[in-house]
C-alpha cells in the first residue's frame, strides 16, 4: 500500500539518524499511542519496562508539556530518576526528543546515538520527518456505512461468504469494502483495521 511504503521509507531515514535506535509514538491518546515504532535494543527495552521507567521518563513529561525538539543533555530538562544515566549504560549515550501535534493527539519521538550529540541540522530534519509522519497517520474521523458494516461482520466472527450473504453483496464486493477500510485506517490486515477502528471509536 502506498501509504505504508511512504511510512516505511521515512522510518528507514529515521534509522540512519539514530544508530542506537528510536521510538515514535504517533497520536498518543488516553496515555497510549495509536501507532508506534521502536528500534531500541531489547536489553534496554526490558530494563526500561522492568524498572517502570515509562512513569518516570522525563521525555514523556516534556513531550506532553510542550512541542519542539530538545537534547537529552539539555540542563533545563529535569531527570530526577537518572533515566538518561541508565540509558547510557545500554549505549544510548546521546539523544533527542521531538514532540508535535495538539495535546489531545500528541506525537512524541526519541532518538539515540552512542558517538556524539545530534547537530542542530539533524534535529531540524528529524522534527520535519516526525511532523510528516504525524500528518500521514492522522486518524480518520469516520468510515463509510459500507466499511463499518463489513468490519462489524468480520469482527463478529463471520467468514467472508457468510458476511457477504448477510449484507446481500458478493464476496468480491465485501473484500473491496474491507480493502477500502484497511486503506482508510492504514492497516495491513483486516484484524488490525478492526482493532484500529475500535481504538478510534469508529466501530
Amino acid at each position: 500500500m502506498i501509504v505504508h511504503r511512504g511510512i516505511d521509507q521515512k522510518l528507514a531515514v529515521l534509522g540512519k539518524f539514530a544508530p542506537r535506535g528510536f521510538f515514535v509514538g504517533l497520536h498518543i491518546r488516553f496515555t497510549a499511542p495509536l501507532i508506534s515504532f521502536q528500534t531500541y535494543d531489547k536489553a534496554w527495552l526490558d530494563y526500561y519496562t522492568d524498572n517502570g521507567f515509562v512513569l518516570r521518563d522525563p521525555m514523556t513529561a516534556w513531550g506532553f508539556s510542550t512541542t519542539g525538539v530538545i537534547r537529552w543533555s539539555d540542563p533545563a530538562l529535569p531527570d530526577p530518576f537518572h533515566l538518561f544515566r541508565e540509558a547510557a549504560r545500554f549505549g544510548l549515550k546521546y539523544g533527542m526528543t521531538v514532540a508535535v501535534g495538539p495535546i489531545r493527539s500528541r506525537t512524541i519521538a526519541s532518538f539515540a546515538r552512542d558517538d556524539r550529540e545530534f547537530t542542530r541540522q539533524e534535529m531540524e530534519a528529524l522534527h520535519g520527518i516526525v511532523c510528516e509522519l504525524h500528518d500521514m497517520t492522522e486518524p480518520p474521523f469516520e468510515l463509510t456505512t459500507a466499511q463499518v458494516e463489513a468490519l462489524r461482520c468480520v469482527a463478529g466472527g463471520d467468514r467472508h461468504a457468510a458476511a457477504a450473504a448477510k449484507l446481500g453483496i458478493t464476496e468480491s464486493a465485501l473484500k473491496a469494502r474491507l480493502i477500502s477500510a484497511r486503506n482508510r485506517l492504514m492497516a495491513r490486515t483486516t484484524a488490525e483495521a478492526i482493532q484500529r477502528a475500535k481504538d478510534y471509536r469508529l466501530l
